[in-house]
């Protein structure tokens, strides 16, 4: 069974992935902080039957992501598959009161991260090296398109440069055996916003949605699966809105 790397799948989206993409992969829940939550996923996995190991790694440092795909391979074989989906908000703010700080571990976390990520995929994925193909998605955010005006800017811009990212990426190893897509969230049902200190944000938030509701991660997941899967063997740097409409 091939290996697919789930970056922040320790809780939300990621935790939803490799719940939702066990029966077709040997599963590596990543998490950077959190092992409890990160192995409560393992277990979830585990008591069903599939194959999961918890690897901690910070995606933002480059020694952390290499020695994530080579404890991945070494526990569990071949690296198939890669969801880009480690990230953070650095909370609410104008951008007149974005730190320097906040500014440099948004674009660490959100793009260094699924970049070196990336990298790492396709030195193992790429025909080109001697590899048998794979497939990337990462997990963007419709915040790239709508701006994120009054509340994190920040983030969307950071989202905005894993939208280039993927179809950069994409068009790159195109002919390599690599499909590499991303997945672009609207407002979905997940500990972000409380993370990032708007617990009313949902509710807030649903009755401008054109279907009037939040979204889950297991929607989210299952459009992530699908871009995985032999289906989408004809799609490549495509940035799959699951947004309710918005």
């Amino acid at each position: 069974m091939d290996t697919l790397i789930v970056t922040g799948a320790n809780r939300g989206i990621g935790a939803a992935v490799a719940r939702l993409a066990a029966k077709q992969y040997s599963i590596v829940v990543n998490y950077a902080r959190d092992e409890a939550a990160a192995s409560e996923v393992v277990r979830q996995i585990t008591a069903t039957g599939g194959r999961a190991v918890a690897i901690q790694a910070d995606v933002s440092v480059e020694k952390d992501v290499v020695r994530l795909f080579a404890e991945a391979e070494r526990q569990l074989g071949p690296v198939r598959a890669l969801v880009n989906n480690a990230g953070i908000t650095g909370g609410f703010s104008r951008v007149e009161a974005i730190t320097s700080e906040m500014l440099a571990r948004v674009f660490a976390v959100n793009v260094s991260g699924t970049i070196l990520c990336s990298r790492e995929a396709v030195r193992r994925m790429s025909t080109r090296n001697g590899g048998n193909g794979g497939a990337i998605v990462n997990v963007s955010s419709r915040a790239s398109q709508i701006g994120g005006a009054g509340e994190w800017v920040h983030y969307a811009a950071s989202k905005g440069a894993v939208d280039t990212f993927t179809i950069g990426l994409a068009r790159e190893v195109a002919t390599e055996e690599i499909r590499v897509n991303a997945v672009s969230p609207g407002l979905i049902s997940t500990e972000l916003h409380a993370a990032a200190g708007a617990l009313d944000r949902l509710e807030r938030l649903a009755p401008t949605i054109p279907m009037k509701r939040a979204g889950t991660a297991e929607e989210v997941a299952e459009g992530i699966l699908w871009l995985l899967s032999p289906a989408a063997s004809y799609v490549t740097g495509v940035i799959l809105p699951i947004s309710g409409g918005r």
